[in-house]
C-alpha cells in the first residue's frame, strides 16, 4: 500500500499535464478531491465561479484560445447538469476538455440516493471519453488516458469520481502510465496532391473558403493564396486566419457576411474548402468544381460534393501545394474582388462614423472600441446580432478571438473573457455582448471583481434578442417573445464591485470606452443602442418576401406600419 492518497495521485498527474487551473463550484460529492486542491493551491488555481455552465464555458473557451485542456468540475446531480452546455459547446468546437464530476459514495449506487444522477448516461453524448472510476487506484491512470483523449479526439473527456475515493490510498503505482500526448502531422496522398494542383493551375477564378483547421497557418494560407491569385473568405471559426485587411480577404459569408463574399460564390469555377466543414449550403454555389482539405477524413465531402479530397494538415498540405504551383498571372477575378472589397469597406465606414445627437448605432460601438483594443487583445464575443457587428465591423490582426460558433450559444462572451484572462493575464481581455447573452451569465461578473480580473464588458443594449426578432420577421411572422425588460448593467457592475459606464448620446461613447479600457479593474459600459436589423451581406428574395409578409400583418394588426428609416451607410448591403 502506498502512503500516497488517490486523490493526490490524481492533482499531481494534473500538474504533469500542465495543468494549473480548474473552474468549478465544490460540494458534497467534490469535497474530498477539493481538499487536495486546497493542499495545492499555490500550483493548480481553483476558480470558483457562480454557476457550472460558466464553468464549463470557460474551460472550452481556454482550451479553444490556447490550445490546451480546459478543465472545470462539479458535484453530482444538479452540477453536473448545469455544465451540458459549455460542455456541448466543447464538443461541437472540437476543443479539449476535462471534466471532473463529483458522483455520490460507492457504496450509495443505485440507490437512487439524493443528487445521484447517471452521469455515465448523460454525458455519453457529449463526450469522446466518459468513465467512472470503481476503485481508488484507478484514478491518476484514468486522468491520464481521460486527458489523452480529449487532446486526440479533440472533444469532452469525463472522469466521474465517487467521493469516497480521492482519500483511499491505492494498492499499486499511481504512475503507472504516462501523463504525454504526441501529435503527428499528416500529409495527403501524392496522387490526391497532383490532382488538386491540375485543378488549381486550370481555374480562371479559384476561390478560398477557410476556416478553423487554417487558424495555425497563417503564413502558408497568405502564400497559397498568393500563388493561386485566389481571395479567400473566412468561415466564422477561421475569422483571424487571414488577418481581415489582408488584400485578399473578402471577409465571412452568409448572414454575417459581405456582399464581396457572397457575389464571389456566384461566380467562382473552382471552389478551395480548407480545413472547414461549412454548415450553409444555401450560400455556395450551385454546381462548382471543388477540393477539400481537411484532417478529419470524415468531413471531406461530408457537406459539399468535391472533386478531391485532401486529408492532412492544412499548414503542411498548403505548404507543398506552394511549392508546386506556378505563380497564376491571370489575376482578373482576384482584381474584381479586391475592387468589390474596396467599395463594401468605404460603406461600412459610412455606417460607423459617429452622429452626435443620433441614437448610437450598433456598427458605430463597435468603431469606437476598436480605438481603445489592443492589437494582441483577446476578444470573446458572444451570440446574436452582436456576432454580426463585431465580424463585420472589427477587423482581426493579432486579436485572440473565441466565440461559440458551431453551437452558437448565447452566455459565451463572459465566460471566454474570465478564460481569456487566465490564460494572458498581461493581455486586455475585452468581452462584447448583447444584452440578451449578458443576463444568461451575468452573475459571474463577480467572479472577476473576486479574482481581480480587469477584463472590459461592453454591451450592446437594445432591450431585445435582436437576432431572434429579425428571425422572426424574415420568416413572415409577428415579433413575440422577443422584448427584454431594461436593466442598467452599469449600474450592476458598480454593485459587484466593479466599474460601470451607461451611455445613452453618442457623445458619451468614446469617453466612457476609453475610461474603462484604462481603469485597472473589471469594467464594464453599458450602451443603449438603436434597433437595427442585422441584414446580411446580400439580401436573399426569400429573406425580402419574408419581410414584406411581416410588415403586412403588422399593418392589419396595427393599422399603421412605422418604417426603420433607411440610413446612407447601409447602402451597401442591398
Amino acid at each position: 500500500m502506498f502512503a500516497k492518497t488517490a486523490g493526490k495521485g490524481l492533482v499531481e498527474n494534473l500538474l504533469a499535464w500542465g495543468v494549473d487551473h480548474i473552474y468549478g463550484l465544490p460540494g458534497d460529492s467534490i469535497n474530498n478531491l477539493m481538499e487536495e486542491f486546497r493542499k495545492e493551491k499555490d500550483r493548480i488555481r481553483f476558480i470558483q465561479v457562480r454557476h457550472e455552465e460558466t464553468a464549463a464555458l470557460a474551460a472550452s473557451s481556454y482550451a479553444k484560445l490556447t490550445g490546451k485542456v480546459g478543465v472545470c468540475l462539479s458535484i453530482a446531480g444538479p452540477g453536473a447538469i448545469h455544465l451540458l452546455n459549455g460542455l456541448y459547446d466543447a464538443k461541437a468546437d472540437g476543443a479539449p476538455v476535462l471534466v471532473l464530476a463529483g458522483q455520490i459514495s460507492t457504496p450509495h449506487l443505485g440507490r437512487d440516493d439524493f443528487q445521484e444522477v447517471h452521469l455515465e448516461r448523460m454525458f455519453a453524448d457529449v463526450s469522446v471519453y466518459n468513465e467512472r472510476a470503481a476503485a481508488a487506484e484507478e484514478l491518476p491512470e484514468l486522468l491520464n488516458q481521460a486527458i489523452r483523449t480529449a487532446y486526440a479526439k479533440k472533444g469532452v473527456a469525463i472522469l466521474t469520481i465517487p467521493d469516497d475515493l480521492p482519500g483511499k490510498k491505492g494498492k499499486r503505482n499511481p504512475r503507472a502510465t504516462s501523463p504525454t500526448y504526441t501529435e503527428s502531422v499528416s500529409i495527403p496522398q501524392e496522387e490526391d496532391l497532383t490532382e488538386a494542383l491540375g485543378m488549381i493551375r486550370s481555374a480562371k477564378k479559384p476561390l478560398i473558403l477557410a476556416g478553423k483547421g487554417c487558424l495555425g497557418a497563417q503564413e502558408e494560407l497568405d502564400a497559397f493564396a498568393e500563388k493561386a491569385a485566389a481571395p479567400v473568405i473566412l468561415a466564422l471559426a477561421g475569422k483571424g486566419a487571414l488577418p481581415d485587411e489582408h488584400p485578399y480577404n473578402l471577409g465571412q459569408l452568409g448572414q454575417i457576411g459581405t456582399k464581396p463574399a457572397y457575389e464571389a460564390m456566384e461566380e467562382t469555377d473552382l471552389l478551395l474548402l480548407l480545413g472547414t466543414s461549412f454548415p450553409y449550403r444555401e450560400y455556395l454555389p450551385e454546381d462548382v468544381l471543388a477540393v477539400q482539405l481537411d484532417i478529419d477524413p470524415s468531413q471531406i465531402g461530408k457537406r459539399y460534393p468535391v472533386e478531391v479530397g485532401l486529408v492532412g494538415d492544412a499548414g503542411t498540405t498548403l505548404r507543398w501545394l506552394t511549392g508546386h504551383l506556378e505563380r497564376k498571372e491571370e489575376r482578373n477575378f482576384l482584381e474584381k474582388c479586391q475592387k468589390r472589397m474596396a467599395d463594401w469597406r468605404k460603406g461600412l465606414a459610412e455606417d460607423e462614423a459617429l452622429e452626435e445627437g443620433s441614437p448610437i448605432r450598433p456598427a458605430q460601438v463597435i468603431a469606437q472600441l476598436r480605438k481603445v483594443v489592443d492589437r494582441d487583445a483577446v476578444l470573446s464575443v458572444d451570440v446574436g446580432n452582436v456576432t454580426v457587428w463585431m465580424t463585420r465591423h472589427f477587423p482581426v490582426s493579432d486579436q485572440k478571438w473565441v466565440i461559440s460558433s458551431w453551437l452558437a450559444t448565447m452566455g459565451c462572451g463572459l465566460p471566454g473573457a474570465l478564460a481569456g484572462k487566465i490564460a494572458w493575464p498581461e493581455r486586455q481581455t475585452v468581452a462584447v455582448c448583447g444584452d440578451g447573452g449578458f443576463t444568461m451569465v451575468m452573475q459571474d461578473f463577480l467572479t472577476a471583481v473576486k479574482y481581480q480580473l480587469p477584463i472590459l464588458v461592453v454591451v450592446l443594449n437594445n432591450e431585445k434578442i435582436g437576432m431572434i426578432q429579425y428571425e422572426q420577421q424574415v420568416m413572415g411572422n409577428l415579433e413575440f417573445g422577443t422584448e427584454l425588460e431594461g436593466f442598467d448593467f452599469a449600474r450592476f457592475a458598480e454593485l459587484c464591485g466593479g466599474i460601470g459606464f451607461r451611455v445613452e448620446n453618442s457623445c458619451e461613447l468614446a469617453p466612457a470606452l476609453e475610461q474603462a479600457a484604462a481603469v485597472g479593474k473589471p469594467a464594464l459600459v453599458d450602451v443603449c443602442i438603436e434597433d437595427q436589423p442585422p441584414l446580411p451581406g446580400k439580401i436573399t428574395y426569400a429573406q425580402a418576401a419574408g419581410y414584406a409578409k411581416h410588415m403586412i400583418k403588422r399593418l392589419f394588426k396595427n393599422g399603421r406600419v412605422e418604417l426603420p428609416p433607411i440610413r446612407k451607410g447601409l447602402k451597401h448591403l442591398t
